[in-house]
């Protein structure tokens, strides 16, 4: 049998590989830690499970949901706008649910992208946006993003005629892998160049409530006229602490959100309903939760920069985000050294040349991994690093 071209020009999916390698370790009797994928490992709040298992009762949950949620759903995305930036959309006809973001992200593609047609995509970046590009036919353009240009790509370099092909262009800030954060003068800038060649802005922004120091995340829609431009993907996997429930979010242009739903409702048969019933209670109900979970995680990651700098690596340390991002040893590339560790000591880090050229020379590093796991992993890297 002949598999289709798309299937066969796909990259194995980093954590795929990651989850691979740890197996095979753990076949040897290796004890892991892994500070690998970005999966919050503290529990979903209890109020909101409670309304999962009210939900699961209800016989009304247990048959066929519509794609486009419940109103009452809806509703809450645009309260919870409404609350965290101040921006107000349309329930009906600005809001859609999605089975977790990683879905809306890689399905929009299809809404956008024809063969031959140009989307523009951060290097380093999430590796779904080049793939859903791909899956649709169309090319990705790398957008180079450095640490001197504090991780974000200059418009303006952009060659005109790479410009004018373009049909979508990706941002994504709290950024992953790097952490970095982008402000409202660049978001700015963004929708008027976005205007300016009549591209699309896909805007990724689920590490919007994930943030330390006192420092609050924006909406690309806190921009006077984003909405002519632009959609953005949440989700609640990091917010509530939520990612094995698969529930996310696209807010923003009527005509781009309907598009999607379009797509969406001839794939998939939506989100489970009960599923939805604990979304809505996660918005709705106590949010003590986020600024528990982020003390949390602001410890840990000041640990893990404190080990790293200790190991020789350079490190800024992110505003925001789940991640440490971290540039290695000049002469050493990003998979030789997380091969080295995992052999060597049993910890997982995640290698940035999976995001991109310009991750080459960096590993990243989450901040989900339980307290106990984490001081054993930062020993052992202690350890090594003093051999």
């Amino acid at each position: 049998m002949k598999l289709a071209k798309r299937v066969e020009a796909l990259p194995p999916y980093l954590f795929a590989e990651i989850s691979r390698k740890i197996a095979a370790k753990r076949a040897e009797g290796v004890d892991i830690v892994t500070f690998g994928i970005g999966d919050p490992d503290l529990p979903t709040p209890r109020n909101i499970l409670d309304a999962l298992h009210q939900a699961a009762e209800e016989p009304v949950n247990h048959r066929y949901p519509e794609s486009e949620g419940l109103p009452e759903l809806r509703q809450s995305i645009s309260d919870w706008y409404e609350r965290r930036f101040e921006v107000r959309f349309d329930p009906v006809t600005e809001t859609l649910p999605l089975i977790g973001s990683k879905e809306g992200i890689a399905h929009i593609a299809l809404c956008f992208i024809d063969p031959g047609d140009v989307a523009l995509v951060p290097d380093p970046g999430y590796p779904v946006y080049e793939v859903g590009t791909m899956f649709a036919g169309g090319t990705s353009y790398r957008l180079d993003c450095t640490r001197e240009s504090g991780w974000k790509p200059d418009l303006d370099a952009i060659p005109a005629d790479v410009a004018r092909k373009a049909k979508v262009l990706w941002l994504n800030y709290p950024n992953n892998p790097t952490g970095a954060v982008a402000d409202f003068d660049f978001f700015e800038r963004a929708v008027a160049w976005a205007k300016k060649y009549d591209v699309a802005i896909l805007h990724d922004n689920p590490y919007c409530d994930v943030a330390y120091d006192g420092y609050k995340p924006i909406s690309i829609f806190q921009v006077p006229g984003a909405r002519d431009v632009a959609v953005e993907f949440n989700s609640w996997s990091k917010i509530y602490n939520m990612t094995g429930w698969r529930i996310g979010m696209i807010v923003g242009n009527a005509r781009m959100v309907d598009a999607l739903m379009r797509v969406k409702s001839n794939i998939d048969s939506g989100i489970p309903q009960a599923i939805q019933k604990m979304a809505i209670e996660a918005i709705y109900g106590p949010q003590d939760c986020i600024d528990e979970h982020n003390a949390i995680y602001q410890r840990r990651r000041d640990r893990i920069v404190e080990v790293l700098r200790k190991c020789g690596l350079e490190v800024d340390t992110p505003k925001a985000s789940l991640y440490v991002w971290a540039k290695l040893p000049a002469g050493v590339t990003s998979a030789e050294y997380a091969a080295r560790l995992i052999d060597e000591t049993g910890v997982v880090v995640t290698p940035g040349r999976g995001y991109g050229l310009n991750g080459e020379g960096y590993i990243r590093l989450s901040v989900t991994t339980p307290d106990d796991r984490l001081e054993e992993g930062m020993r052992r890297l202690e350890a090594w690093s003093a051999r």
